[in-house]
């Protein structure tokens, strides 16, 4: 999927967590056989090729697609699955794929995780005995730096930008490149929904945080092109402090 995923996981190690480490890493594996636009002979380039109908499909493709349609209608067609007329589930699928991931290691008794791929990560649990998850979110503008701190339990994250992967989100309604803030956060309960909205929030630019305000169970944080912030009423994050926080080349969220 073009991107590199880790697992923390906070539990003593088991068999079976071990087992079901095992089996999450084949998922990311299968997932990226079936979805990814960066090989060609995936089941979703086959299946934009017109190689393959959706009926030759497997139930769990109609599925994402059936979950791409209701983000769709949720964002009033600012996520898109389409956008420029390429049949492309991305901006939803590697929120999908980490959130199944870290149901794998739950079902295993493995309740203190936190799987990232990228810039999105599904929180379980907490990270200490009565210690909540710390993620920093690194600062578009300013690497090096940290923007915000997002503290919480059981919590999904997703970070949509463009300045470390370049003009790679859509305005869906005219197909050119989102002008959106520099990044946008999105927090949620679970990940699927919260990665696609996040990737909506970034196309909307200017409207996003009103829309963000408005939804329920989901709150947001953005950095702006001039450098400044906003954020909804009930971001659950913090300002970094003002000293410098080196990242050691890190990309994607980090555990503070």
């Amino acid at each position: 999927m073009g991107t590199v995923f880790s697992f923390d996981i906070r539990d003593p190690r088991t068999p079976a967590i071990e087992v079901a480490l095992r089996e999450a890493v084949r998922w990311l594996h299968h997932v990226d056989e079936v979805y990814s636009t960066y090989r060609p002979d995936s089941v979703i380039c086959r299946l934009s090729r017109g190689e393959l109908g959706l009926d030759d499909c497997c139930p769990e493709v109609r599925e994402v697609l059936n979950l791409c349609k209701r983000a769709v209608r949720h964002t009033g067609g600012w996520f898109s699955h389409l956008a420029g007329g390429v049949l492309d589930p991305s901006g939803l699928v590697k929120g999908w794929s980490i959130e199944r991931a870290s149901r794998i290691l739950r079902e295993a008794g493995a309740h203190n995780t936190s799987v990232t791929g990228g810039g999105d990560r599904q929180l379980g649990g907490e990270a200490a005995p009565g210690s909540p998850w710390r993620i920093g979110i690194p600062h578009p503008l300013r690497p090096g730096d940290l923007c915000t701190v997002v503290t919480g339990r059981g919590l999904a994250i997703a970070t949509s930008g463009d300045t470390e992967r370049g003009a790679h989100i859509l305005n869906p309604h005219h197909g050119m490149p989102a002008v959106g803030p520099a990044s946008v956060t999105v927090v949620g309960a679970r990940l699927t929904m919260t990665d696609a909205y996040a990737v909506a929030a970034f196309a909307m630019g200017e409207t996003a945080r009103d829309w963000l305000e408005s939804l329920d169970g989901y709150e947001g944080f953005a950095v702006t092109r001039a450098g400044g912030t906003w954020r909804t009423s009930g971001f659950p994050g913090e300002a970094p402090s003002a000293t410098r926080t080196a990242l050691s080349g890190h990309q994607g969220p980090a555990s503070a």
